[in-house]
C-alpha cells in the first residue's frame, strides 16, 4: 500500500483549524508574533484572509502559504480559481 501525502491534507487542514479556535477560545492571540486570525485587505498570519493574504491557511486574490486559495495562489497545496467572462 502507498502512501500519499494528498490523503492526509484534509485532516492536516482540519486539524489547523481546530488549533487555531483552540488558541483563540483561550485568548491566545499571536503565536511567535504572527496573528493566529488575520483579515483585511493585507493579511499576515496563520490563519490569513484579504486581498494580499500571508499564512499557513490563507485566501484572497493574490494568497502565499502552505495551503492557499485564491485567484493567484502560490504554495505547496495551492487552489487557483479562475474567473471566467459571462457570455
Amino acid at each position: 500500500m502507498d502512501f500519499e501525502w494528498e490523503d492526509v491534507t484534509g485532516i492536516v487542514v482540519v486539524g489547523l483549524l481546530i488549533i487555531a479556535l483552540g488558541s483563540t477560545v483561550a485568548g491566545i492571540e499571536t503565536i511567535a508574533g504572527f496573528d493566529v486570525l488575520a483579515a483585511g485587505e493585507s493579511a499576515v498570519g496563520y490563519l490569513a484572509a484579504g486581498n494580499f493574504s500571508v499564512g499557513v491557511l490563507s485566501t484572497g486574490i493574490f494568497s502565499i502559504g502552505i495551503f492557499s486559495v485564491g485567484i493567484y495562489a502560490a504554495g505547496f497545496y495551492a487552489v487557483q480559481r479562475h474567473i471566467k467572462a459571462s457570455q
